[in-house]
């Protein structure tokens, strides 16, 4: 057979040339398919060794990946692992500090060339992170505290979390904490998705749950930008609502953000956060809580307790033996009665109060004076200052406003001052409580100065318009643990009296049970008679009043007193003796009996003894109110005032 001609083209001589001339680009080709084949076909599984070795170098933890290692390479290459592990504190008695089923990462292949790492996205599938203090109040998580060490920065841009879990673990805080998330839809462009939050537990023992919303936990590395979030929390009956933004957020010791708290109960605060707090009504309450270092600060707040406004801005001090909890405190209107707990008083329970339901319940008692008993253990539990000043009071009383200053030191609390705006007047006292020792040693000393006579009667049409300044003094000293305990046991002395003033004439000649005059003045017209002089003063023993001089004299009637109150019992025993200064054929001129209790008074003539003058003929001068008294009196014009000069000599 004739040979096949051979081609002499250019083309093909061109082609041959290149390849005889340049072997090493054979030699290239052939090792780029020898690499992609080797890529394809390559067990990455054999760097599973190196890489744990490498983790637990870096950490000083065990670190495991029991599953497959694969790689997908490209411009930007994925990297995927199985059933990762990271052990946990040798202290713990779970070995596991962190899994994951699945951790998929990518990574960008040419900027590592320049010294950077930029990580596009990395995605968990059912990561498990156990955080716990342990023994000696160190966390599990310390060790990796502050490591971030040199080398390049990293940059991630986005976090997938599948069905995760955080459970938080503080057994002497009684703190147990289980927390779930998950990414939500993706953010707009690059942003990293946030997460959806819901967890259970319990917080210093109390069962709690949480849910809500946050940036994605990757936003945390920038600790330049503000980590927003939106949190509700609820413990048993308390109910916290947390949001706002941190601004480094892992900085544990300083941070701000808003914070809304509600519930039946202050009290309910202690076994939550420590706090000692009264019993109260439901409340509402919402301020800026800040942290700086062992100082927690709600600034700011304003809300209700019950049917009061309050605001203010509350410090707590954590740092030392006992709790120390700084508050000032401001109510434009303040209904008395939500202070019923902090005296161990039941509240009023009718139209328009908001009573809690323990409140609802102790509102059964059939005592006046409060009885429930103080807790020692809040008493000595943390120390306190704490001032709230009321500006209007709304209560059966008529009282003005407020202004309190409570101080609680090492099982020692003061009220000083406890100050009371009364009628135009006011009611100045210190109360001392002593509960270092069980029972609670108390004391009071109270001054009155200046009460508006008709201002104390201002519901009632015949005492409204009376004259008169009430002054007085009490000093008192008792023990109990409970307001009624106190005051069955105490010692002391009170005092209260008046100068010159008017009352209506009608009111009197009531008092001396004068049926003719009384008539007289409700059928045709009241008139207003002068009062010379009015006191009492009690000794107390024992928790038993004793009258020592109880006189009250006008122009026309004279009523003098005798008799004691029991503290204790709340019992009432005084026999008032009026005698009528004019003539009238209607006079009864009987004593009037006051008995039965607090709760129910009674008020009857003792016919018996009518017209026993003899047991009521004291000479005026005989009639004096104690030195002590008329120094916080205001007796009228004139150094020969009733008071002051009469019944003085």
């Amino acid at each position: 057979m004739p040979e096949a001609p051979v081609s002499n083209s250019p083309r093909s001589r061109r082609r041959f040339d290149t390849i005889a001339d340049h072997p090493w680009r054979a030699a290239f080709a052939v090792a780029a398919v020898g690499l992609l084949v080797l890529f394809l076909l390559w067990d990455w599984n054999w760097f599973k060794g190196p890489v744990e070795r490498a983790v637990e170098a870096r950490t000083g933890r065990d670190f495991t990946i029991g599953g497959d290692l694969d790689v997908d390479p490209g411009r930007v290459t994925t990297i995927r692992a199985d059933a990762l592990e990271l052990g946990n504190a040798d202290w713990s008695d779970e070995a596991r500090m962190a899994a994951a089923d699945r951790l998929e990462l990518s990574i960008e292949l040419w900027p590592l060339l320049r010294g950077q790492v930029r990580i596009p996205e990395i995605r968990l599938q059912r990561p498990q992170v156990r955080l716990e203090i342990g023994p000696d109040r160190e966390g599990n998580w310390s060790a990796f505290a502050g490591d971030g060490g040199g080398g390049s920065p990293v940059q991630l841009q986005r976090l997938w979390i599948d069905d995760g879990s955080l459970l938080f673990l503080d057994p002497e805080g009684e703190t147990e904490v289980d927390v779930r998330v998950a990414s939500q839809a993706p953010g707009e462009g690059d942003a990293a998705p946030p997460v959806a939050i819901t967890g259970e537990g319990r917080w210093r023992s109390a069962e709690f749950e949480l849910e809500g919303t946050a940036q994605s936990p990757l936003d945390l590395q920038d600790t330049a930008a503000p980590y927003r979030f939106d949190l509700h929390a609820r413990a048993g009956a308390t109910r916290a609502h947390a949001r706002g933004s941190l601004v480094d957020a892992f900085q544990f010791e300083n941070f701000g953000f808003e914070m809304a708290l509600a519930g039946q109960n202050l009290e309910h605060l202690y076994p939550l956060l420590g706090l000692a707090m009264p019993p109260t009504p439901p409340y509402s309450v919402d301020g800026q809580l800040r942290r700086e270092g062992t100082t927690w600060h709600y600034r700011d707040f304003s809300g209700k307790v019950g049917d009061s406004d309050l605001a203010g801005t509350v410090t707590v001090e954590t740092g030392g033996e006992r709790n120390f909890f700084k508050a000032e405190l401001v109510s434009k209107l303040l209904d008395l009665d939500d202070l019923a707990g902090f005296l161990g008083a039941a509240p009023e329970t009718g139209a328009g109060e908001t009573p809690s339901p323990e409140q609802q319940a102790e509102a059964s008692g059939s005592g006046v004076i409060p009885d429930t008993p103080y807790e020692l253990d809040k008493l000595n539990a943390m120390d306190a200052d704490v001032r709230l000043r009321a500006q209007r009071i709304e209560a059966d009383l008529p009282l003005d406003d407020m202004d309190a200053h409570l101080f609680l030191e090492n099982g020692l609390l003061r009220l000083d001052p406890l100050n009371f705006g009364v009628a135009d007047g006011d009611i100045r006292s210190t109360v001392r409580m002593d509960a270092r020792e069980t029972p609670i040693r108390t004391t009071l000393d109270a001054d009155v100065r200046g009460l508006n006579l008709g201002g104390l009667f201002p519901d009632s049409a015949l005492a409204s318009d009376a004259v008169g300044r009430i002054g007085g003094h009490a000093k008192l000293a008792g023990t109990g643990n409970s307001i009624a305990a106190m005051l069955g046991s105490s010692s002391g002395e009170v005092a209260v009296g008046m100068g010159k003033g008017e009352i209506s004439a009608l009111l009197v000649e009531l008092a001396g049970i004068d049926i003719a005059e009384a008539l007289a003045f409700l059928v045709t017209r009241d008139r207003r008679i002068p009062i010379r002089c009015a006191f009492a003063d009690f000794a107390v023993n024992d928790g038993v009043m004793s009258a020592n001089a109880l006189a009250f004299d006008t122009t026309d009637t004279l009523i003098i007193g005798e008799g004691s109150i029991d503290l204790d019992g709340e019992r009432l025993d005084l026999l008032l003796r009026p005698r009528p200064k004019d003539r009238s054929l209607l006079s009864l001129r009987s004593p009037l009996v006051i008995g039965g209790t607090f709760s129910d008074p009674s008020f009857r003539p003792d016919l018996a003894r009518l017209g026993l003058r003899g047991a009521i003929a004291l000479a005026l001068g005989s009639i004096a109110p104690p030195a002590a008294l008329l120094a916080t009196l205001e007796l009228g014009p004139g150094e020969d005032s009733d008071c002051g000069g009469e019944y003085a000599r």
